[in-house]
């Protein structure tokens, strides 16, 4: 165990967590929503601090992240725990494990193992990912301390509920971002994430003043998230506050955990939600987890030149100039290259 980042100490040994936006006030003997966070006699402590349950090293893409380093290799690490409950979770064997469980496992690791690792493997990142990083934060904060002063850069994969405070506190080791936007509605968060829309949006909006690099993905779920006016509502907010220059990712839902009465998603949604984002003026818009799709590469905004083929989530071919521009008709891409 860790003591916590980000708690206050109340009266009768209670604690409220700060750490993201459920604010769990938190009795002594008892945990956090995130089921991985736990009162011991007036102190906040951390269960999953150097508790790893999954490491590989990925590509980029797979965060995904595609205008961020792309074709290079990302040190990925994950604990048990989420402070999310979504019934539609595509990884719930890690993310909901101490909730089913009530326990919490994982391969002791330390800070300077995971950068070592990193480094040892020709990766360019280390991702914190497989679960919320938000729930090993501490963990996640000493690794990205470390890392950024080994060269490497850190990648948050995210459902984007931090604080403000968290987001200050690992600010400026922090590079890019890939957050779920889930739903533009406060009743799809409460459904079916036991959580809401609003707090999402303040820290998409955060980490764009940081200066993060940010991605954006929404994950299509047949009957829940697909209409046509939510879907130009999201795109809507990530061009008018984020930029018309943030990517934004549409990806395919299969049924899995506790939301199985829905189909996996046609491609003909995912294709009218990326013909969605492009008419509201969206520069990047990608359709994911459909292998072979055009919608993997990376279009010049201006001209249509194809400049990043990709399948999946592997590269296949990159012909943007080494200043980042298109070789056609020399309009700037966004992202950060080298």
């Amino acid at each position: 165990m860790r003591e916590a980042l980000l708690y206050e100490k109340l009266p009768d040994k209670n604690v409220k967590c700060k750490l993201c936006n459920h604010f769990c006030q938190i009795p002594p003997g008892k945990f956090g929503l995130c089921h991985v966070r736990f009162n011991e006699n007036g102190i906040l402590y951390s269960l999953v601090y150097g508790k790893i349950i999954a490491k590989h090293v990925d590509p980029i893409e797979k965060k995904p992240l595609f205008h961020f380093l792309p074709g290079s290799r990302s040190f990925s690490i994950g604990t048990v725990g989420c402070n999310f409950q979504c019934d539609f979770c595509q990884n719930y064997e890690i993310s909901q494990f101490p909730r089913i469980e009530g326990r919490v496992i994982g391969e002791d690791a330390t800070a300077q193992g995971v950068v070592e690792a990193a480094l040892a493997t020709a990766c360019q990142t280390i991702s914190y990912t497989y679960n919320e990083p938000t729930v090993f934060f501490e963990f996640a904060y000493d690794c990205a301390k470390l890392a950024t002063k080994a060269g490497l850069r850190n990648v948050f994969v995210s459902n984007g509920y931090m604080t403000k405070e968290a987001l200050d506190m690992i600010y400026p080791d922090l590079h890019a971002a890939n957050i779920d936007l889930k739903s533009f509605r406060d009743e799809f968060y409460r459904k079916h994430c036991k959580a809401r829309l609003k707090p999402v949006l303040e820290t998409l909006k955060h980490l764009k003043n940081q200066g993060v690099w940010l991605e954006v993905t929404t994950l299509i779920i047949p009957g829940e998230n697909d209409d046509p006016g939510e879907l130009t509502e999201i795109a809507t907010f990530i061009k008018e506050e984020l930029g018309p220059e943030t990517p934004w990712h549409v990806t395919r839902f299969y049924p899995r955990y506790q939301l199985l009465t829905r189909p996996a998603t046609p491609v003909e949604l995912l294709k009218r939600a990326y013909e969605i984002g492009k008419k509201v003026g969206l520069k990047y818009v990608y359709t994911g987890n459909v292998p072979g799709e055009e919608g993997e590469s990376t279009f010049c905004w201006q001209c249509g030149e194809i400049l990043i083929e990709r399948y999946g989530f592997m590269v296949h071919s990159f012909r943007l100039t080494e200043h980042g521009t298109c070789p056609k008709c020399g309009a700037k891409i966004d992202g950060v290259w080298e």
